[in-house]
């Protein structure tokens, strides 16, 4: 394969890099090689996104018998996870490596296993081998950011990866990081059993959120035992016996176990760059219109470029790259977040599209706040629900909804089914007016924007 050429080369192979790739030999009858380091098929199969739910099942399906099995007739013991059979389900429902290979193959695309660098910017060296391409499309995903904190060369630390092939669960966790990865998982070990901390350096969980609603979550997850610590970092971490000792805030306290969860690094290093002056910031590599990098013929996608690391995102980005890298010069879609749906899957989900109260504010809306509580919600009492709400941020003036808020089961699919309408600019009194489904968890969003009518002859 030394010296082939092909339309285009892919470095990655993940979400960004099969949806580029495909489109690219779909719709331009490209020849296209992918170029793949570490994992066939990229981190969202493998080790993130459908590994990392699969425990989110596994634990809520947990919870839901140890708290709600005896009241509602049906008599179990006391439920008791065995985490290496888990682990085993886990690796069952995810494709390996020989299978993405083949697949990969079966497709169509030139697989070469190893690391890429550039040797310039139509060629990247693979080993031995050299392959030069009319386009080069960068899908290297990113990596756990390990924070420099005295003492964590001294400890073995555990991240999203590593934390879903232990065979037994945690007797304590400190997690360091609110964000979605960090919630997840500090809920799936307490629920599995574990004792579990969260420390955050910001003021708030899940830190893109609505206020509101991030304050909603993290009532339901201290419901549950979990200790969230916030305005912290880990001062120093040091082994005590088996255990690790962390430093937080003038307290120490004793876990056996520390996930990583404050961020994360796009893998660039490798590629060398600065070989072909390629423009890398501290979030990534930096892109213009049509997902175009400073270098000519090179075009970056997903969670190695500066921006929202998401799944949906680097597929969405590698889209409109290979629109742009084979348009001839005709004008291509440009990237647009303005209207993105996020979830986090913990149990209440944290659900949110638009603009929160805060961005809405400094953006200069005469903003208007409608609200439910998630107990109020018919289908939410059968399970106890305690935490969570409902919340439409809309402006006064055009009664446009600007945000969308979500704290319950189900926000996901909630928010997510509102993309097209915020996008056509619907108001709060269309959501009002619409018909809903009872008993279900969508009702509660009609509730809210009720509460917002404005009476007649006012």
């Amino acid at each position: 394969m030394n010296g082939e050429h092909y339309d285009l080369i892919v470095l990655g192979s993940g979400s960004a890099a099969r949806d580029g790739a495909g489109k690219a030999a779909r719709e331009h009858g490209a020849r296209v090689a992918l170029i793949e380091h570490r994992l066939w098929g990229g981190s969202c199969p493998n080790v993130a996104c459908r590994p990392t739910k699969a425990y989110v099942v596994a634990a809520e399906l947990m919870h839901d018998v140890r708290h709600h099995a005896a009241e509602r007739g049906i008599d179990l013991p006391e439920p008791v996870v065995r985490l290496a059979q888990t682990r085993s389900w886990k690796d069952s429902i995810r494709r390996d490596q020989q299978s993405w290979v083949q697949t990969l193959k079966e497709a169509g695309y030139g697989v070469v296993p190893g690391t890429a660098s550039f040797v310039d910017a139509r060629t990247v060296r693979v080993g031995d081998q050299q392959l030069s391409g009319d386009r080069i499309l960068v899908a290297t995903g990113s990596r756990t950011a390990v924070p420099t904190i005295p003492g964590i060369e001294d400890i073995e630390w555990i991240d999203h990866v590593t934390a879903l092939e232990l065979d037994d669960v945690p007797e304590s966790l400190l997690v360091v990081g609110a964000g979605p990865v960090g919630l997840e998982f500090a809920q799936i070990f307490a629920r599995f059993g574990s004792r579990v901390t969260i420390v955050n350096s910001g003021p708030q969980i899940a830190a893109r959120a609505d206020t509101e609603a991030a304050g909603e979550l993290q009532a339901a997850l201290e419901e549950e035992g979990i200790e969230v610590v916030l305005n912290s970092g880990v001062d120093s971490f040091a082994r005590n016996g088996k255990g690790i000792a962390a430093s937080i805030g003038g307290r120490t306290i004793d876990v056996s176990h520390v996930l990583l969860a404050s961020g994360r690094l796009p893998n660039v290093k490798e590629l060398e760059p600065d070989r072909i002056g390629l423009k890398v910031g501290r979030s990534g590599i930096a892109v213009e219109d049509g997902q175009r990098t400073n270098v000519d013929g090179v075009w970056a996608a997903g969670d190695v470029v500066a921006g929202p690391m998401l799944t949906p995102i680097a597929q969405y980005q590698a889209r409109i790259a290979v629109e742009d890298m084979f348009a001839n010069g005709s004008t291509s879609r440009r990237a647009d977040y303005s209207v993105l749906p996020t979830a986090i899957f913990t149990d209440p989900e944290l659900g949110g599209i638009g603009l929160t109260e805060t961005e809405a504010a400094v953006q200069g809306h005469e903003i208007g706040v409608a609200k439910h509580p998630l107990p109020f919600v018919t289908r939410a009492q059968y399970t106890g629900a305690k935490h969570g709400l409902y919340k439409i941020v809309f402006d006064r003036k055009t009664r446009r909804v600007l945000g969308v808020h979500v704290v319950s089961r189900a926000a996901s699919d909630i928010v997510g089914s509102l993309a097209p309408a915020l996008k056509l600019g619907v108001t709060v009194d269309d959501l009002a007016f619409m018909h809903h489904v009872y008993p279900s968890y969508s009702e509660g969003l009609k509730a809210a924007a009720e509460k917002a009518l404005v009476p007649v002859g006012k």
